[in-house]
């Protein structure tokens, strides 16, 4: 085991924006089949509470895939939504993380998962105030103060919304980035199904995001059921491939937001490494058509 004192060796390398590639989520079943790639672009993303131990198996599977790819470093349980103070035990794990593993990419949710000393399984919603705003944007500050970097913020995916709510939900990302000066994860399956289920048209969302402060996509399969009503409920399961209409979705944001680094998530039902892998291609074939387009246009601007 690695003792929790000293931090494993591990190259600084890739602390800076990796631009426009695709990734995947990084699965320890899959670490032979990567390791036995003779070359891989992209990079990969991790949980941060998968890793909060100080060493063993979790550790010397992510410093293998350190060495040669970029990290992603996504957090799963700050409860950034949350009433509550941050858990700052549960922080300075978090900080230890980035300081270990120095990731291009460090995220974190626009929800909540705890209450009083409750841990919840899910992320959950927030009504959307000026006094939810307040507490959001004072925990963002917090967690950017102690890791010493921009985080950046997921948009949810909802399946209720609340009467309190006072603004938008693209309104509040809006006002949370001026005041925090945070970056944004748009997360295209969350807008999808967030769309479906509250019966409001994606593009109309898409058109209020504030797209300039995206700095990392995330793209997952869905799950579809019916609600009580016999309504269409979709759930974000991240449990098969990408679908056709967040595909879509994909191609119109490298459009207007140019490439940024975009991460495949696959949490259950793990497939055999080359199907994940294909899915990233598939992004990388749309962000490399992005590229050659977002090129040609400044040449015609020069």
């Amino acid at each position: 085991m690695i003792p929790a004192t000293k931090p494993a060796t591990v190259p600084i390398r890739f602390s800076l924006p990796i631009g426009g590639v695709a990734g995947t989520s990084f699965k320890p079943e899959h670490l032979p089949a990567i390791l036995e790639a003779d070359s891989q672009a992209g990079f990969f993303e991790v949980h941060a509470e998968n890793y909060m131990g100080a060493g063993g198996a979790p550790h010397r599977a992510l410093e293998a895939i350190r060495r040669d790819h970029p990290l992603s470093l996504h957090g799963v349980c700050m409860s950034i939504g949350g009433p509550q103070p941050l858990d700052r035990t549960h922080l300075a794990r978090f900080r230890s993380l980035v300081a270990r593993y120095q990731p291009a990419l460090v995220s974190e949710h626009l929800a909540w998962s705890t209450h009083e000393t409750s841990f919840f399984n899910d992320l959950l919603p927030l009504p959307y105030t000026e006094a939810t705003l307040a507490c959001v944007c004072d925990h963002i500050d917090e967690v950017q103060e102690v890791i010493h970097r921009p985080l950046l913020l997921e948009n949810p995916s909802t399946y209720v919304t609340f009467r309190e709510s006072t603004m938008s939900e693209t309104d509040f990302i809006r006002a949370i980035t001026k005041r925090t000066g945070c970056g944004l994860l748009l997360d295209i399956n969350n807008l999808f199904v967030s769309a479906t289920n509250h019966g409001y048209p994606a593009l109309d969302y898409l058109a209020d995001f504030p797209l300039a402060h995206v700095e990392e996509i995330h793209l997952a399969g869905h799950a579809a059921q019916t609600d009580d009503d016999g309504n269409r409920l979709l759930i974000d399961s991240h449990d098969g491939p990408v679908a056709d209409a967040v595909w879509q979705l994909f191609e119109i944001i490298v459009g207007q937001r140019g490439p940024v680094p975009t991460l495949v998530e696959w949490d259950s039902r793990i497939p055999e490494w080359p199907v994940l892998l294909a899915e990233a291609a598939a992004a990388q074939a749309i962000l490399d058509r992005g590229q050659t387009a977002s090129a040609a246009e400044d040449r015609r601007a020069a």
